[in-house]
């Protein structure tokens, strides 16, 4: 099998899993405990989250660690909400349905059961966010805004930093989903301005159930895991010591190698979206061509059934994904190929590929050998 499918996960480094081994053995104490079991677990943890700041250039004491990145949206979003409610009044959340499903069904959830009001941002046909369309939107009621940094279906990068001087002049807070950006993209909050961000660390080489969120000091934020006070009172629960040490190198590496990573796979990206576009009829690229995430290819093709070209591809040795992981099965398009504007006939043949440090150009060239024969047989087989 060739897999080509980074952007749902990736595997753990060995260098990551050498620096988790020791916390599941030799060095297992609960880091809330007094003994100096507990102070070894610990200092690990205090380790990796400093580890973390350096990182997003940001303070020890500003980064939360969760389960996952789906947590850090939660946390992020239902804290900040919950606390501006109470702090100002304000009722309004403003994302897009572009996001992915750990934001646009926490609103969902959060306007039937909380009385919270969501605006849906527009986005343009390539699945931007644009500073404009936002400083359109906020109000004196808006609690918090929500814009992904990078779009894990269609690859598209959003103007992050210009958003967040719009929020930080209206003082609004502004939260990033950037779990998909993190394994290519700067993490400087201070360059980019956010006041909430969050991430996950299998989607870097580190390994899954283990999420941080980076929350600026002097944020209002509701836990919404209650129970003891650990992680400065936020997230409720023993700490996954091992996870944490994991998330912290995975980052850590990812941070040191990111040049070279992206000089690897950039390449690669390029010849797919360029040879799929010239070999394929009724074809297009989904996304934006240029603001685009290094390793992310993705696809629409008409009158295709998404999942039955992705049966196909694994039958041939290729795994790939049609839109997010997470909608893998629906027969229906994705929100974000509805968001973008795309035709029921188009929006359900989608095709996501996107590489890793393990993709090779030989195995580009026999995806791209294979790719034109198996969506002509999707196509046939659809009729």
């Amino acid at each position: 099998m060739i897999y080509l499918d980074y952007s749902a996960t990736t595997p753990v480094d060995s260098r990551v899993l050498d620096a988790m081994t020791p916390y599941f053995s030799a060095s297992f104490g609960n880091p809330s405990s007094v003994h100096r079991f507990g102070q070894v677990a610990e200092s690990a943890i205090d380790s990796a989250r400093e580890s973390v700041a350096r990182v997003l250039n940001c303070k020890p004491d500003e980064i939360i660690f969760t389960s996952c990145g789906s947590e850090s949206d939660n946390l992020a979003i239902r804290g900040a909400a919950y606390a501006m409610r109470e702090k100002t009044g304000a009722k309004w959340v403003l994302a897009s349905h572009a996001e992915h499903p750990a934001v646009t069904n926490t609103l969902k959830h959060l306007e039937k059961y909380e009385g919270f009001l969501i605006e849906w941002l527009d986005v343009n046909e390539q699945g931007m966010v644009t500073a404009e369309i936002v400083a359109k939107a906020i109000c004196n009621n808006t609690a918090i805004v929500s814009v992904m940094y990078a779009n894990n279906e269609i690859g598209t990068i959003n103007p992050i930093k210009e958003i967040a001087e719009i929020c930080r002049a209206n003082n609004i807070l502004f939260h990033t989903d950037a779990v998909q950006a993190a394994a290519y993209l700067p993490l400087d909050v201070n360059a980019l301005g956010v006041d909430v961000m969050s991430l996950g660390a299998h989607k870097f080489y580190g390994p899954k159930g283990v999420g941080a969120l980076y929350v600026r000091k002097g944020t209002p934020l509701v836990s919404h895991l209650t129970g003891g006070g650990q992680e400065f009172n936020l997230r409720a629960g023993t700490q996954n010591v091992p996870y944490i040490v994991g998330f912290a190198e995975a980052l850590r590496l990812t941070h040191e190698e990111r040049e070279q990573r992206t000089a690897r796979v950039r390449p690669l990206r390029d010849k797919i979206i360029g040879t799929v576009l010239e070999t394929i009829p009724d074809s297009r690229l989904t996304g934006d061509i240029e603001s685009r995430l290094p390793h992310h290819a993705s696809f629409a093709f008409r009158d295709v059934d998404g999942n039955l070209l992705l049966t196909l591809l694994d039958a041939a040795g290729f795994a790939c994904s049609s839109g997010s992981a997470c909608k893998t099965g629906n027969p229906e398009p994705s929100e974000v190929m509805n968001a973008i504007g795309l035709s029921r006939a188009w929006g359900l043949g989608s095709l996501r590929v996107t590489l890793g440090r393990d993709t090779t150009p030989e195995h580009v060239e026999s995806f791209l050998n294979i790719l034109p024969g198996l969506v002509e047989k999707a196509r046939v087989l659809a009729v």
